[in-house]
């Protein structure tokens, strides 16, 4: 049973958490998720034996991922006001995100925004995401048009393929000196900038990863120097969001992403994936695995997700991602079995 006072406790404390809190704070979250997510509980209850020896964070279990595609996964029972799905191959199963609140869901990333970039009506926002606005419940379309809205500038907008017209919007705003942010899928940010080159000083570029299958996969390192080019910037900013979460990480340049406070990168054993390594790194050092995500704004889901992405942690509580776990790397399915 949810005790309503516990919940707004939590919620109240979550966009105020900082370094000092945040352990205590994810702490509540779990137990409060424990207690009232099914889904999660059996799962912690298959992998550790006494939730009450839960004392620090990477001793805290983390889901994997992969359970978004099978079930429901809720915290509480709730009609959710919206289901997002992520993207998928023709015959793939997709993630479903169900959320309680989507006006949470804004409050969260619009303090992120506000906290990476300030004030949203200072930008125009450029949205190019043909492959995610030609299907439905997609979280970053949400996002998106939700920026577009805050902006209140006129030319603020999404764009599919008219390159022509979103050339002529830039080249507009860079003549009156507004600054423009473009965040776009990454194919779709090389189509336009090998088909209209144009020197940037008040726009910020920001790709969110993904060539959807229609162009050869680049790292990321090769895709941010062919935009660097076309567009004669210095660096290409990075948003790190997923479907099954509500908050957002962002790169400023060489793809190392920093967190909102409410967030948190941990990593674990690639060998052994219920380890989560204690983040103790001292000035320049670096830590290698498998990213979990402590996300305390999905509190009506899960905080506490195990993705299947590789990166590094840095000491400045930096991270990168690095890659992807092949589906063989991928051990301990059979605890997907609930």
């Amino acid at each position: 049973m949810m005790n309503i006072n516990t919940y707004d406790n939590l919620r109240n404390n979550i966009f105020t958490v900082n370094e000092d809190n945040f352990e205590a704070v994810a702490i509540d979250v779990f137990n409060y998720q424990y207690t009232n997510n099914d889904i999660y509980r059996k799962y912690c209850d298959l992998t550790i034996r006494d939730i009450s020896t839960i004392k620090s964070l990477h001793e805290i279990p983390f889901l994997p991922i992969q359970f978004f595609k099978t079930q429901e996964i809720t915290t509480g029972n709730f009609e959710a006001e919206a289901v997002f799905e992520s993207s998928g191959t023709t015959g793939s199963i997709n993630s479903k995100h169900y959320v309680k609140d989507l006006n949470w869901y804004t409050k969260s990333f619009l303090e992120g925004f506000d906290l990476f970039y300030g004030n949203i009506e200072e930008y125009c926002i450029l949205g190019l995401l043909p492959s995610y606005l030609e299907r439905k419940n997609a979280s970053l379309v949400y996002m998106v048009d939700a920026l577009i809205k805050k902006s209140k500038n006129e030319l603020s907008g999404f764009h599919l393929y008219d390159h022509k017209k979103l050339h002529d919007i830039i080249k507009s705003n860079e003549e009156n000196k507004q600054k423009t942010l473009l965040i776009g899928v990454s194919y779709a940010l090389l189509d336009f900038a090998e088909n209209f080159p144009i020197k940037l000083n008040n726009t910020i570029v920001m790709e969110t990863g993904g060539m959807k299958g229609k162009r050869e996969e680049l790292t990321k390192q090769a895709l941010h120097q062919v935009l660097i080019n076309q567009f004669e910037v210095t660096k290409i900013h990075s948003e790190y969001g997923m479907t099954e979460m509500l908050s957002q990480a962002y790169s400023f340049e060489n793809g190392i992403f920093s967190t909102p406070p409410w967030m948190k990168i941990l990593l674990r054993s690639e060998d052994n994936p219920l380890q989560t390594l204690p983040n103790t790194l001292k000035e320049h050092e670096t830590q290698r695995g498998v990213v979990n995500v402590i996300d305390l704004a999905n509190i009506d889901s899960c905080s506490f997700i195990a993705t299947e992405d590789t990166g590094i942690n840095y000491a400045d509580g930096g991270f990168e991602i690095t890659g992807r776990l092949n589906n063989s790397d991928i051990r301990g399915c059979g605890l997907m079995i609930v």
